[in-house]
Parts: structure tokens; C-alpha cells; sequence
């Protein structure tokens, strides 16, 4: 979704600076294959926030679950707002009506097929969303007289800002803010965040499930690079006449759409498959957030408490909330349609919430002295801290100068002759454009220190404090005392390529840990040894091998 809509505005408005993302996909596929994949697989587990409760406690799996539902809710009202923009700009089709038609259909399809129904519409999803893209950057290619012009404009445009090395934390893209805090916000997306974590863990191998990440990593440099040039392209055409400048859409995410009609119009059926490509990726959003709500509803919230249930009273109650997250989702697209751009209000969620996150797992994996009450403190000070920051981001936005946007010109608009085809939106302003109006001369000290700072910093912010603050809390409540079972933490056995790398210290490895007498069942015939589990919350159930008497999707054969 912001992807498809989002990415391309970004860069028409602040330039290709946003193509840096594709080192920090790089690196947050690397640590969430490397890093938390082996933890969470090894265990088998159905929802992530069951590894809380194993390395901490019941009350803190009950925290992170409920943080977990109240960050997916919120993103998945921006997710189901933005392409009803879309269809409303393209279609002139009532834009609360396209609110609740995609709700609808997104939880109809999840709440009947589950899991296996979000991986294989995931699948054409993406080719849908890479032939949109393909079918607006080929036709502003013909339109403009080739790539050679889009590229010229872009660079004295100042579009092709690609490298910025600016240290300051305030400013809002750079290339460090990208690297790092990109990096720890999306690998709160795709390490530890249940929407992702049940794709791979539901695969037959470990070695299947990290290729899945690396594959998924190609798919989203195929994404990116579309996005970028797509806003490249957009600005080659509108740079003499910037649509949103002059009122011809509403918000800056209608920018995508309106170039989409404007230079296909001519074409039937293409700038439907724009708004199929739109919808592609707001329905594989939308249906694996609806299925994770729905599978840690049941794994976190109902079979702790009522644990006579049946797996078919189970499943009954997955499809019923499943449906009732579907309506909540819906209502929430009313308060995503005040949160202004659509790209940054989606990382501004997962980076306030999804920071602390990310830091409560990583006291689990990383530190085995750190116990529960260290890890619910660090939690809710990290939370606190994030909160406020990202809450005064929203009330005192940054001023320009943090954000640096580029020109955009209106000189060669026509204002007389506008195609009374063209379908203005009933888009809500934003909150931030509003609030920013009335406050530009009563902004607080901290305005330009403390809430500027850029909102890819939040989750860096809220991680590196849950941290910290987890680490400080156990030391001083006797953490060090505790023994914990090393399955919970990451080790040198969960590195695969060290077998390869290091064959000699890799056997002398296995018989120190032999002596010590920990229990590993390490096979030199069988380098992956854990068994995937497809997600019991859901109707798709099916049991892998169960050679050698071992447990599969939690059944004892």
C-alpha cells in the first residue's frame, strides 16, 4: 500500500533519497533470518508472543500481545484508507464506500481461508502490483520521449538526492536516518512482528524459511525501484504544474492515481489495473494483519484462559474475530484519513510501537540475565518514551527546514481548462496540516529539538531505551541469579554457515556442549533440524513428517 502510493509521492516531493532503503532492506532480512528466525522456529511456536511468556512471563506476553493488536489495528486503518483514495481519484466512486468495500472484502477472504487463502492471493498480488507499476512507467517513458528526459528533469529538478550524509537526527531523511533508523524499524516489521514471523515459521524447513526472506528481499527491490521511478516519472510530467499545488487532488497520496488517469486514459483497462495494483498491496496487508490479530487473539488471549476448547471451537472463534477485527479495522480508516501522508503515518505507528517491541524480544534472545520484571520495565519505559516523542511529532510537526522538501511549480497550469472529468476528492485534512497552521507561533522549546526528530528515529529510540532500561532493572533485581534454558536464547549453533565456515571449531563446539551436558540434538545428517508449524488459529492444518517420533503442529503422532 504505501509502497504502491506512498513511495512515489515521497519521492516526487523530497526526492530519490528514499531508493536508500534498499541497503536497509538488506540488512533487516539479514538479521531477522540470522537473528530471530532460528529462536522462533526452533521453538515451533504459533504466535510470537508465546516466546514471551516462555523466557518471561504470563503478564508480559499479555502486554506485548495487547501492544501488538492496538499497533495492527491502527496500521491497518491507514493501509485500508489509502486505496480508496485511489479508486475515489480515478473512479470518482464514493470514498467511504471504497472504505468499506476493501474492508469487507479483505475480511472475507481471511476470515474463510486463513492463512493458506493470504499466501497464495500474496503471490498474484505482487505480479499485479509490479504490472501497475510497469504499465504508468512505460507509458510516462513514451509520453516523455524516452528515460533520458525523466532523468535530466529529476536531476535539475534536485529529484536524484540520493546521498545526504548529514548527521543530525532531526532532519528527516538522510543517508543515516535511513540506514539505521529504517533498519530498526522495518526489522520490528519482519523480525519479531507477528504478520511476518507466521509466514516463515510456517514453512517445512528452517533453510525454506530463511530463503523465503532472501526471495522476499528481491520482490522488494523490485517494488522499490518501481516506486522510485514511478515518482521520477511524475515529476518529469507535473514539473511545470504540481497537481497538488494547484488543487487538483487533495492529499499528495492521490498523486500516484492522478498520474496513473492522466497519461492512460486512453488506453481501457489500464488505469484499472493501476487501482488492481493499488489494491494488491492493501489486501496482502490487510490480510496477513487480520489473520495475525485473529491468531494471537487466539494463542495469546483464549486458549491460555480456556484450554478445554476444541481446535474446531478453536477455528470457529479464529473466523469470528477474524470478522470482527475486519469491522474494527474498518472504522479505524476514519482516523487514518487525519494522520496526513500515508507513508510516513504507517512508520510512525510501527516505529512507536513497534520499537519497544523489538527491544523486549531482543532482552530475551540476546541477554539471559535479563529477567521478567527487568523486561516489563524496560517495556513500558521504552513505550513511554516513544509515545511522547512520536505523539509531540504529531501535535508540533516538524518545520520545513527538517524535512526539506523540494520546489514544486505551477507556472504552466492552465486553471481555464481543466477536464471536468477530473474527480475531486472528499479527503479530510490532515490533523498535522491543520494543527501546523495554528501553532507555527506558539511552538514549545522542544518542538524543534525533541519532537523534530525524525520519525524513522521512534523505533530506534523506543528499542535501544526498552534495552537499556531492561538491562539496568535486572542487574540491580538479581537477574544474574536465574537459570534459563538456552533454547530461548540465540547461540553459535543457531548460525548455520559457521558448520561450513568452521568444521574443526564446529566439532569441538558440539563436544564441549556434550560435556556440559546441555541438551542439544544436533545431527550432522540433518543441518535443519526444527519442523515448520502451520498456524493452528487458522483451518489450514497440515502435518509434516513426523520421522524419529517428533512433534509436528504440536500433535504427538
Amino acid at each position: 500500500m504505501a509502497k504502491v502510493l506512498g513511495t512515489p509521492a515521497e519521492v516526487y516531493r523530497f526526492g530519490a533519497m528514499f531508493s536508500i532503503f534498499a541497503i536497509t532492506y538488506t540488512f533487516v532480512v539479514v538479521i531477522s533470518s540470522e537473528v530471530y528466525l532460528p529462536v522462533f522456529y526452533r521453538l515451533g511456536i504459533t504466535s510470537t508472543y508465546e516466546y514471551l511468556e516462555l523466557r518471561f512471563n504470563k503478564f508480559v506476553r499479555l502486554i506485548g500481545t495487547i501492544m501488538f493488536i492496538i499497533q495492527t489495528i491502527l496500521y491497518t486503518g491507514i493501509v485500508i484508507y489509502a486505496p480508496a483514495l485511489a479508486l475515489n481519484q480515478v473512479t470518482g466512486f464514493h470514498l467511504w464506500g471504497a472504505v468499506v468495500a476493501t474492508g469487507v472484502v479483505c475480511t472475507f477472504y481471511c476470515t474463510l481461508g486463513g492463512l493458506k487463502a493470504v499466501v497464495w492471493t500474496d503471490v498474484f498480488q505482487v505480479g499485479i502490483m509490479v504490472a501497475g507499476f510497469s504499465s504508468v512507467i512505460i507509458r510516462a517513458v513514451v509520453v516523455q520521449g524516452g528515460i533520458e528526459p525523466i532523468l535530466n528533469d529529476s536531476y535539475y529538478g534536485d529529484r536524484l538526492n540520493f546521498w545526504d550524509f548529514n548527521p543530525s537526527p532531526l532532519q528527516r531523511h538522510s543517508f543515516w536516518t535511513i540506514i539505521i533508523g529504517g533498519t530498526f524499524t522495518w526489522t520490528g516489521i519482519y523480525g519479531v512482528n507477528q504478520s511476518q514471523v507466521q509466514r516463515y515459521i510456517a514453512c517445512k524447513s528452517r533453510f525454506h524459511a530463511k530463503m523465503s526472506l532472501y526471495v522476499n528481499l528481491v520482490g522488494l527491490w523490485a517494488i522499490l525501484s518501481c516506486a522510485v521511478l514511478s515518482g521520477l516519472a511524475m515529476y518529469s510530467v507535473y514539473k511545470d504544474c504540481d497537481p497538488w499545488t494547484a488543487k487538483f487532488v487533495s492529499a499528495p497520496d492521490q498523486l500516484m492515481p492522478y498520474l496513473a488517469l492522466d497519461i492512460l486514459r486512453d488506453y481501457p483497462g489500464l488505469p484499472g489495473l493501476f487501482v488492481a495494483c493499488a489494491y494488491s498491496g492493501t489486501l496482502s496487508t490487510v490480510s496477513s494483519s487480520i489473520n495475525a490479530l485473529a491468531a494471537v487473539t487466539v494463542e495469546d488471549l483464549v486458549k491460555p484462559y480456556f484450554k478445554s476448547l476444541s481446535e474446531t471451537k478453536l477455528s470457529w472463534i479464529s473466523k469470528g474475530t477474524s470478522f470482527l477485527y475486519g469491522a474494527v479495522c474498518i472504522g479505524m480508516a476514519g482516523l487514518a484519513s487525519l494522520m496526513g501522508g500515508l507513508l510516513q503515518a504507517a512508520l510512525s505507528i510501527f516505529g512507536m510501537i513497534g520499537g519497544p517491541l523489538l527491544g523486549l524480544f531482543s532482552l530475551g534472545i540476546f541477554f539471559p540475565f535479563v529477567n521478567s520484571l527487568g523486561a516489563l520495565v524496560g517495556l513500558l519505559v521504552g513505550f513511554t518514551i516513544s509515545l511522547w516523542v512520536g505523539i509531540g511529532a504529531q501535535l508540533y510537526p516538524p518545520l520545513p527546514i527538517s524535512s526539506l522538501p523540494k520546489y514544486l511549480s505551477v507556472e504552466g497550469c492552465n486553471f481555464t481548462t481543466i477536464d471536468s472529468n477530473w474527480t475531486l476528492t472528499t479527503a479530510l485534512p490532515s490533523v498535522t496540516e491543520t494543527i501546523l497552521e495554528a501553532q507555527v507561533g506558539e511552538r514549545p522549546e522542544l518542538a524543534d529539538n525533541w519532537y523534530s526528530l525524525s520519525y524513522l528515529y521512534f523505533s530506534t529510540i523506543g528499542t535501544i531505551i526498552t534495552i537499556i532500561i531492561g538491562i539496568i532493572a535486572s542487574l540491580l533485581s538479581g537477574g544474574l541469579k536465574q537459570n534459563i534454558n538456552r533454547d530461548f536464547l540465540l547461540t553459535c549453533q543457531d548460525f548455520d554457515y559457521l558448520k561450513v565456515l568452521l568444521p574443526s571449531s564446529w566439532g569441538k563446539y558440539k563436544e564441549k556442549e556434550k560435556v556440559e551436558g546441555l541438551n542439544w540434538k544436533i545431527r550432522d545428517s540433518d543441518p535443519y533440524p526444527d519442523k515448520g508449524t502451520d498456524n493452528p488459529a487458522f483451518n489450514h492444518m497440515e502435518l509434516y513428517s513426523t520421522e524419529h517420533n517428533e512433534k509436528a503442529n504440536g500433535i504427538n503422532p
